[in-house]
């Protein structure tokens, strides 16, 4: 995990049901916490505060929520989203114990100058984050896996080529690929064009040559 701390003051939410529109246009956001099993805790944030939260911790950093006199520490389960406009409209959190390990995904991305793409090929992404399990203060925020040996078409990476902290297991399957390099369409349809010259230059039957005429014989 990355050494800054994420905390969120919450407030208690009474509020239920239709009522959260009117929470929604006055800038609050309505969310839940899901406590081990307990009564789930119905709060609300400052729409503002709780997107940089989100924008922070999204699903895989620990949050420190201060609700009163309490304080919880959870990960955002879910977010649902304003399908128009995109914004906020409602949080889960799930609270956690900093003594048991917690599952949660974390996203992958590629090193920079891969040596493929600079070559002209395209390298197709199929995976952009994985499962991982870990003590909280041991969550890792983002994986960037070496892209180094992505030289020619049909090289690729998979989940084993992935180094993480042994404090860190990752639960997604070894063999699940995460890129493999491409032609691209031009460079496929040159050679099939290619390929179509070459056929068409080996159909062609040579023009047998005339020889001289026979004599007629009587």
């Amino acid at each position: 995990m990355s050494g800054k701390d994420i905390s969120l003051n919450v407030d208690s939410r009474e509020i239920i049901g239709k009522g959260v529109r009117q929470l929604r246009r006055d800038g609050i956001v309505p969310a839940v916490i899901h406590d081990h099993g307990k009564p789930s805790h119905h709060i609300s944030a400052p729409a503002v505060a709780i997107t940089k939260v989100y924008q922070s911790a999204g699903k895989h950093h620990p949050v420190m929520l201060k609700l009163g006199t309490k304080s919880y520490m959870a990960l955002i389960k879910s977010v649902d989203f304003e399908p128009r406009k995109h914004t906020v409209r409602h949080v889960v959190f799930n609270a956690i114990s900093a003594k048991e390990k917690q599952q949660t995904e974390v996203p992958v991305h590629l090193s920079e100058d891969i040596p493929a793409e600079k070559a002209g090929y395209m390298v197709i992404r199929q995976l952009d984050a994985v499962e991982i399990e870990a003590l909280p203060k041991d969550l890792i925020d983002e994986i960037i896996i070496d892209a180094s040996s992505l030289t020619e078409v049909g090289d690729k990476l998979t989940v084993a080529d992935i180094s993480v902290p042994s404090e860190v297991t990752i639960l997604t399957s070894p063999d699940h690929p995460i890129a493999v390099v491409e032609e691209t369409k031009a460079q496929m349809s040159e050679e099939d064009t290619t390929a179509e010259e070459s056929t068409d230059e080996s159909s062609e039957e040579p023009k047998a040559e005339a020889g001289p005429a026979e004599e007629k014989t009587e």
